[in-house]
C-alpha cells in the first residue's frame, strides 16, 4: 500500500472503463495550451503532457481536437480533420502509455462561437441556426441540412483517427455553449427540420454523432461527452434540461462517462465558469456532477477548482462523482498525484486560481504556463534540473516570489545559496496583494515557494537588508538582485490641498478614508479594482477612474469580468480612458485620453492613487563596479507582476 492510499482510498484507487484501467481517479481534462505546432502534437505539447503522465495522472484528455475546417481559427489549434494528425497522436500515446497514463482525444467544433477565420478575417460562424454571438460579435449562419449531416460524418472520421493514433478513448465536446450544445439548446437551435424543435429533434445531432462515432471506434475504446451541468445563461441549457439529456443518452448504452462542467461561452457572466478564477468557490461545479450521477449509470467526472487532494477525495467519498478533473492543480504541480500517493502532501504546490499564466496566456496567444511553476509549458527547456558545471556562492537579495524562485532553482542545481530579506517575513508584495478582496489565495504563492526553497536547501536570513558592505564581506560569486519596487507617487498639481493616499496605505490600514472616494488607476490591474471593491464594501461612495478602455484591462479576462460584475452590484461608478491631471480640495481633475477634454469629479473626500510602482534600484547602484556576477530580476528590473519575477528567477538561476 502506498503511503497516501490510506488517507485517499478513493482518489488513488484504479477505475475501469471498457478495456482501459486508470491507475487513479485524477484527470487532466481537455484544455487549450497554445503548445500545438502546425495544428499537430509537436515536441512541446508532447513534453507538456508527458510531465503530467510521469507525475502520476490517471488520465489525460487532449485539448479540443477540431473536426472540421469550418471551426479552425488558429494554427495553434489541434486539428483532427485529416489523417496527418495520426502519426503525432501515436507518438503522444506511446509516450503517455510508457508512463502508465491513459489518454483520450476530445473532438470539438466551436459553432457560433467562432472568434475569427483561420486567416484573421471576421468569421463565418456556422451553427444550428443564425444566432449572434454576444462575446465574439459574429452574426452566425445556419448550417444547411447537408452540412449538418456532413459534420456528423466528420466527427466520426475524426474519432477513427483518434483510434488509429493509439489513444484509449474519445470525448465529444458538448459543453459551454459550443456547437453540440447549440444543437441541444432551444435558445440557439431554431431549426424547423428534424434537427430542431422538439427535445428529441434537438438531441438528434448528438445522438447520431454518438452512434456514428461508436461504430467507427468499436467496442473497446471509451466514449464520453463533456457537458455543462447548467449553462447559467438567459436562454441556454438549464439544469433540468441537462439532466433530461444525460438521462436519455445514458439509457442508450453507447456512452461510458459524462464529464460535467458549467457555464457557457455565449455570455460574459457564464464564460467565467469556463476557467473559474480565484474568488469563486472550490469545486463550484460539483453539485451539477452529483445531480447527473444520480440519474445515470455511467461514470461521472467532476471539475471546477478542485485544487487539492482532500477536496477531491471528499467529492469521491460523498459519491458525487467517480473521477475528478484536477487540471490546473497539475499545471501548477505536474508531480501532484505522485506526491499525494507518496504521502508528501506538504510538498504539493497548490494552485491559487490566479488564471494569469494559464488561461490568460492562452487568450493572449501564448503557451500555457504557471506563475508559480514557469517550468510548465517550457518542459523542453526546463523539464529537468541540470546540475551546475561549477558550484558557486550565490546571494539572493530579496525574498519576494522572484527571489525565492531564483534561490530554490540555484540551490537545486548545486550552488551554495543564501537568500536575504530585509523584512521579517518572506513574500514581498504578495503579502500586500493577498489583502485585496477575493485575493487571499494569492498568498499561497509565498508558502509554495518557501517550501520549494526548503526542499532545495536554501539558507534564508530575514530582517537583514543586503548592501555593498555585506557583499564585500561575503564575497559571493553571484548576486541576484530581487529587491522589488515601491509605490509610485506621481507629481500631481494641488496634491498638498487634498486628502491623497496610496493603495498600499489603504490595504495596510494606514489611511483614514472619507465617505466619497475616487480611485485613480493607471495600471488597470487587480489593484485599482480591488481597492474600489474594498472601499465600496466599507460603505464608501466610490468612483474608479482608469486609463484603460475598461477597468482591469490588463488582467485575465475571467478575473476582470468577475470583478466588473461585483463592482456593478456594489454601485461603483467606473470612468474609463482618463488620466489623473490634478486635485484641488474636494475636486479631482481628470483628462479624457482620446478627446483631451477635462473630466471633473467633485465632492471627493479622498483620492486613492493606484499609479504603479518605482523599481528599487539602490542595491544595483551600490554594486556599480563590483567585480562579481550580477543579475536583476522582477520589479527592480522593471515593475510588472509576479509572473515575470518568478520566470526571471528561473531563467537566471538556470543559467549560472
Amino acid at each position: 500500500m502506498t503511503p497516501g492510499l490510506e488517507r485517499f482510498p478513493n482518489l488513488l484507487s484504479p477505475f475501469c472503463m471498457r478495456r482501459t484501467t486508470l491507475r487513479n481517479r485524477i484527470i487532466s481534462s481537455g484544455h487549450g495550451t497554445r503548445l500545438v505546432e502546425g495544428r499537430q502534437v509537436g515536441p512541446r505539447l508532447r513534453a507538456y503532457h508527458a510531465a503530467r503522465a510521469k507525475g502520476g495522472a490517471g488520465l489525460i484528455v487532449t485539448e479540443a481536437g477540431i473536426v472540421s475546417e469550418t471551426s479552425v481559427y488558429s494554427d495553434t489549434q489541434l486539428v483532427v480533420a485529416d489523417d496527418s494528425i495520426i502519426p503525432s497522436f501515436r507518438l503522444l500515446a506511446d509516450e503517455l502509455h510508457g508512463h502508465g497514463c491513459a489518454i483520450f482525444g476530445q473532438l470539438f467544433h466551436v459553432g457560433l462561437e467562432q472568434p475569427t477565420g483561420a486567416d484573421g478575417r471576421r468569421a463565418v460562424a456556422y451553427g444550428p441556426s443564425a444566432r449572434p454571438s454576444e462575446r465574439y460579435h459574429t452574426a452566425g449562419r445556419e448550417m444547411p441540412l447537408r452540412m449538418v449531416r456532413q459534420l456528423i460524418g466528420e466527427f466520426a472520421t475524426a474519432a477513427e483517427r483518434v483510434r488509429r493514433g493509439g489513444l484509449d478513448g474519445v470525448e465529444l465536446g458538448a459543453s459551454q455553449g459550443y456547437l453540440i450544445a447549440q444543437f441541444l439548446s432551444p435558445g440557439t437551435n431554431r431549426r424547423s427540420d428534424e434537427y430542431g424543435g422538439s427535445f428529441d429533434n434537438r438531441l438528434r445531432f448528438l445522438r447520431e454523432t454518438i452512434e456514428c462515432v461508436r461504430a467507427r471506434i468499436g467496442e473497446d475504446l471509451v466514449l464520453g461527452i463533456r457537458i455543462s451541468g447548467d449553462e447559467l445563461t438567459r436562454d441556454g441549457l438549464g439544469r433540468d434540461e441537462v439532466l433530461a439529456i444525460c438521462e436519455t443518452l445514458g439509457k442508450h448504452g453507447a456512452l461510458d462517462y459524462f464529464s460535467v462542467t458549467s457555464g457557457s461561452s455565449r455570455e460574459i457572466g457564464a464564460a467565467i465558469h469556463i476557467v473559474p478564477p480565484m474568488g469563486t468557490a472550490i469545486g463550484l461545479t460539483v453539485p451539477f456532477a452529483a445531480a447527473i450521477k444520480a440519474r445515470v449509470s455511467q461514470a461521472v467526472i467532476a471539475v471546477g477548482r478542485i485544487n487539492q487532494a482532500a477536496a477531491a477525495e471528499d467529492v469521491l467519498a460523498r459519491g458525487q462523482a467517480d473521477l475528478v478533473g484536477m487540471t490546473r492543480a497539475m499545471i501548477t504541480d505536474p508531480q501532484m498525484p505522485a506526491k499525494v500517493a507518496a504521502g508528501r502532501l506538504e510538498d504539493v504546490r497548490i494552485c491559487i486560481g490566479c488564471n494569469q499564466a494559464c488561461i490568460d496566456r492562452w487568450h493572449r496567444g501564448y503557451g500555457v504556463s504557471c506563475i508559480q511553476h514557469p517550468e510548465t509549458g517550457r518542459e523542453t527547456t526546463y523539464g529537468s534540473t541540470k546540475p551546475a558545471a561549477r558550484k558557486k556562492r550565490v546571494i539572493v537579495a530579496g525574498g519576494g516570489p522572484g527571489g525565492m524562485k531564483a534561490a530554490a532553482v540555484a540551490s537545486a542545481r548545486g550552488h551554495e545559496v543564501t537568500l536575504y530579506e530585509q523584512e521579517k517575513r518572506l513574500g514581498g508584495q504578495a503579502l500586500i496583494a493577498q489583502l485585496l478582496p477575493g485575493r487571499a489565495e494569492f498568498g499561497g504563492i509565498v508558502g509554495n515557494l518557501q517550501r520549494e526553497m526548503e526542499l532545495a536547501g536554501v539558507e534564508v536570513i530575514t530582517a537583514q537588508a543586503v548592501d555593498r558592505a555585506l557583499i564585500d564581506r561575503l564575497a559571493p560569486d553571484v548576486v541576484i538582485v530581487a529587491t522589488g519596487a515601491s509605490v509610485h507617487r506621481p507629481e500631481i498639481e494641488g496634491v498638498g490641498e487634498a486628502h491623497v493616499v496610496d493603495a498600499w496605505q489603504v490595504l495596510q490600514g494606514k489611511a483614514n478614508i472619507g465617505a466619497r472616494v475616487l480611485v485613480a488607476d493607471w495600471r488597470c490591474d487587480w489593484i485599482g479594482m480591488g481597492i474600489a471593491e474594498k472601499l465600496a464594501r466599507d460603505g464608501c461612495h466610490v468612483r474608479l477612474a482608469s486609463t484603460g478602455h475598461v477597468a482591469g484591462e490588463t488582467i485575465p479576462r475571467y478575473t476582470r469580468d468577475l470583478a466588473l460584475g461585483v463592482l456593478h452590484k456594489l454601485g461603483v461608478e467606473t470612468i474609463p480612458l482618463v488620466r489623473l491631471y490634478g486635485v484641488d480640495g474636494g475636486t479631482v481633475y481628470l483628462q479624457h485620453m482620446a478627446s483631451g477634454e477635462a473630466v471633473i469629479c467633485e465632492d471627493v473626500d479622498t483620492l486613492v492613487l493606484c499609479q504603479g510602482h518605482d523599481p528599487a534600484t539602490g542595491l544595483e547602484a551600490a554594486l556599480e563596479g563590483w567585480p562579481g556576477e550580477i543579475h536583476l530580476i522582477g520589479d527592480c528590473l522593471a515593475p510588472r507582476t509576479a509572473e515575470e519575477a518568478v520566470l526571471e528567477g528561473l531563467e537566471v538561476a538556470s543559467g549560472i
